[in-house]
Protein backbone atom coordinates (compact mmCIF):
# COMPACT_ATOMS: atom_id res chain seq x y z
CA UNK A 1 0.00 0.00 0.00
CA UNK A 2 2.98 2.17 0.82
CA UNK A 3 3.73 2.39 -2.75
CA UNK A 4 0.49 2.84 -4.11
CA UNK A 5 0.18 5.83 -1.56
CA UNK A 6 3.62 7.04 -2.98
CA UNK A 7 2.55 6.80 -6.79
CA UNK A 8 -0.49 8.14 -6.38
CA UNK A 9 0.78 11.03 -4.08
CA UNK A 10 3.01 12.18 -6.99
CA UNK A 11 0.47 11.57 -9.85
CA UNK A 12 -1.82 14.11 -8.01
CA UNK A 13 0.98 16.76 -7.53
CA UNK A 14 1.70 16.19 -11.23
CA UNK A 15 -1.72 17.35 -11.70
CA UNK A 16 -1.93 20.08 -10.26
CA UNK A 17 -3.72 18.69 -6.67
CA UNK A 18 -3.25 21.24 -3.53
CA UNK A 19 -3.05 18.00 -1.06
CA UNK A 20 -1.67 15.75 -2.81
CA UNK A 21 -0.44 13.21 0.23
CA UNK A 22 -4.05 13.82 2.04
CA UNK A 23 -6.12 12.99 -0.89
CA UNK A 24 -4.49 10.06 -2.10
CA UNK A 25 -4.43 8.56 1.71
CA UNK A 26 -8.41 9.31 2.60
CA UNK A 27 -9.67 7.67 -1.39
CA UNK A 28 -7.00 5.00 -1.03
CA UNK A 29 -8.48 4.28 3.00
CA UNK A 30 -12.36 5.22 1.70
CA UNK A 31 -11.72 2.20 -1.39
CA UNK A 32 -10.14 -0.26 1.02
CA UNK A 33 -12.80 0.91 4.00
CA UNK A 34 -10.15 1.19 6.20
CA UNK A 35 -8.71 4.07 8.49
CA UNK A 36 -5.96 6.47 7.04
CA UNK A 37 -3.76 5.07 10.02
CA UNK A 38 -4.35 1.15 8.49
CA UNK A 39 -2.38 2.51 5.92
CA UNK A 40 0.68 2.72 7.73
CA UNK A 41 0.24 -0.59 9.80
CA UNK A 42 -0.30 -2.19 6.40
CA UNK A 43 1.87 0.06 4.32
CA UNK A 44 4.14 -3.31 2.87
CA UNK A 45 0.85 -5.15 2.23
CA UNK A 46 -0.79 -5.20 -1.50
CA UNK A 47 -3.78 -4.01 -1.62
CA UNK A 48 -6.91 -6.10 -2.92
CA UNK A 49 -7.84 -6.46 -6.56
CA UNK A 50 -11.14 -4.89 -5.99
CA UNK A 51 -10.12 -2.40 -4.06
CA UNK A 52 -7.17 -1.20 -6.25
CA UNK A 53 -9.65 -1.19 -8.88
CA UNK A 54 -12.20 1.64 -7.05
CA UNK A 55 -8.68 3.42 -6.02
CA UNK A 56 -8.10 3.82 -9.72
CA UNK A 57 -11.71 5.38 -10.38
CA UNK A 58 -11.71 7.46 -7.15
CA UNK A 59 -8.17 9.26 -8.43
CA UNK A 60 -9.78 9.51 -11.89
CA UNK A 61 -13.22 11.49 -10.51
CA UNK A 62 -10.23 13.52 -8.29
CA UNK A 63 -8.11 14.22 -11.29
CA UNK A 64 -11.50 15.53 -13.17
CA UNK A 65 -12.17 17.88 -10.53
CA UNK A 66 -14.49 16.18 -8.18
CA UNK A 67 -13.73 16.94 -4.44
CA UNK A 68 -12.30 14.31 -2.31
CA UNK A 69 -15.71 14.98 -0.15
CA UNK A 70 -18.03 14.36 -2.15
CA UNK A 71 -15.97 11.07 -3.77
CA UNK A 72 -15.73 9.90 0.15
CA UNK A 73 -19.73 11.35 0.73
CA UNK A 74 -18.11 13.08 4.05
CA UNK A 75 -16.32 16.39 5.45
CA UNK A 76 -15.13 17.11 9.29
CA UNK A 77 -16.60 20.04 10.22
CA UNK A 78 -15.57 21.71 14.05
CA UNK A 79 -14.34 18.40 14.42
CA UNK A 80 -17.67 16.50 13.81
CA UNK A 81 -18.28 14.20 10.75
CA UNK A 82 -20.79 15.33 7.88
CA UNK A 83 -22.42 13.48 4.75
CA UNK A 84 -21.89 15.49 1.67
CA UNK A 85 -23.24 14.86 -1.35
CA UNK A 86 -24.11 17.52 -4.43
CA UNK A 87 -26.95 18.43 -2.92
CA UNK A 88 -25.00 20.45 -0.26
CA UNK A 89 -21.53 22.78 -0.45
CA UNK A 90 -18.84 21.07 1.12
CA UNK A 91 -18.52 22.19 4.55
CA UNK A 92 -14.88 24.83 4.63
CA UNK A 93 -13.00 25.02 7.40
CA UNK A 94 -12.93 28.94 7.55
CA UNK A 95 -16.71 28.98 8.02
CA UNK A 96 -15.84 27.84 11.70
CA UNK A 97 -15.41 30.80 12.92
CA UNK A 98 -19.18 31.38 12.31
CA UNK A 99 -19.86 28.45 14.67
CA UNK A 100 -16.97 30.27 17.37
CA UNK A 101 -18.86 33.53 17.42
CA UNK A 102 -22.34 32.24 17.57
CA UNK A 103 -21.08 30.01 20.79
CA UNK A 104 -19.38 32.63 21.99
CA UNK A 105 -22.31 35.03 21.89
CA UNK A 106 -24.75 32.27 23.50
CA UNK A 107 -22.39 31.45 25.85
CA UNK A 108 -24.60 32.49 28.69
CA UNK A 109 -28.01 32.13 27.22
CA UNK A 110 -30.37 30.21 28.73
CA UNK A 111 -32.19 28.72 25.24
CA UNK A 112 -30.79 31.00 22.59
CA UNK A 113 -32.75 31.03 19.41
CA UNK A 114 -30.21 30.10 16.61
CA UNK A 115 -31.57 30.92 12.47
CA UNK A 116 -29.17 29.04 10.19
CA UNK A 117 -30.50 30.06 6.40
CA UNK A 118 -28.93 28.41 3.55
CA UNK A 119 -28.44 25.34 5.89
CA UNK A 120 -27.09 22.88 3.14
CA UNK A 121 -25.57 19.99 4.97
CA UNK A 122 -26.27 21.48 8.50
CA UNK A 123 -22.94 21.73 9.52
CA UNK A 124 -23.64 25.35 11.14
CA UNK A 125 -26.98 24.23 13.03
CA UNK A 126 -25.35 20.69 14.16
CA UNK A 127 -22.18 22.39 15.45
CA UNK A 128 -24.16 24.96 17.33
CA UNK A 129 -26.56 22.66 18.63
CA UNK A 130 -23.65 19.71 19.78
CA UNK A 131 -21.71 22.57 21.58
CA UNK A 132 -24.49 24.61 23.31
CA UNK A 133 -26.88 22.11 24.98
CA UNK A 134 -29.72 24.52 25.25
CA UNK A 135 -29.70 26.12 21.42
CA UNK A 136 -32.75 25.99 19.85
CA UNK A 137 -31.78 26.16 16.47
CA UNK A 138 -34.41 26.83 13.04
CA UNK A 139 -32.09 25.51 9.83
CA UNK A 140 -33.34 27.09 6.58
CA UNK A 141 -33.09 25.68 2.45
CA UNK A 142 -34.57 26.19 -0.18
CA UNK A 143 -33.38 22.44 -1.45
CA UNK A 144 -35.21 19.37 -0.12
CA UNK A 145 -32.00 17.25 -0.80
CA UNK A 146 -30.28 19.63 1.10
CA UNK A 147 -33.10 19.57 4.15
CA UNK A 148 -32.79 15.46 4.07
CA UNK A 149 -28.67 15.59 4.04
CA UNK A 150 -29.05 18.41 6.92
CA UNK A 151 -31.98 16.14 8.54
CA UNK A 152 -29.65 13.31 8.52
CA UNK A 153 -26.58 14.97 10.04
CA UNK A 154 -28.57 16.22 12.51
CA UNK A 155 -29.59 12.48 13.88
CA UNK A 156 -26.34 11.10 13.40
CA UNK A 157 -24.74 13.59 16.29
CA UNK A 158 -28.06 13.25 18.34
CA UNK A 159 -29.26 17.13 18.01
CA UNK A 160 -32.14 16.39 16.03
CA UNK A 161 -34.90 17.52 18.10
CA UNK A 162 -33.61 20.45 18.48
CA UNK A 163 -33.22 21.54 15.03
CA UNK A 164 -35.97 22.66 13.60
CA UNK A 165 -35.97 22.36 9.60
CA UNK A 166 -37.94 24.07 7.38
CA UNK A 167 -38.27 24.51 3.29
CA UNK A 168 -37.96 27.29 1.36
CA UNK A 169 -36.05 30.77 0.01
CA UNK A 170 -34.56 32.81 2.51
CA UNK A 171 -36.34 34.12 5.50
CA UNK A 172 -40.23 32.67 3.66
CA UNK A 173 -40.44 29.53 6.00
CA UNK A 174 -40.67 31.89 9.42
Amino acid sequence: MGRLLDWTTKFLHQKGAESPRLDSEVLLAHALGCKRIDLYTRHTEEAPEQGRQRFRELVRQRIEGCPVAYLVGRKEFFSLEFEVNRAVLIPRPDTECVVVECLRLAKDMVEPAVLDIGTGSGCLAVAVAKHHKTARVTAIDISSEALAVAARNAAKHGVAERIRFLQGDLFAPL
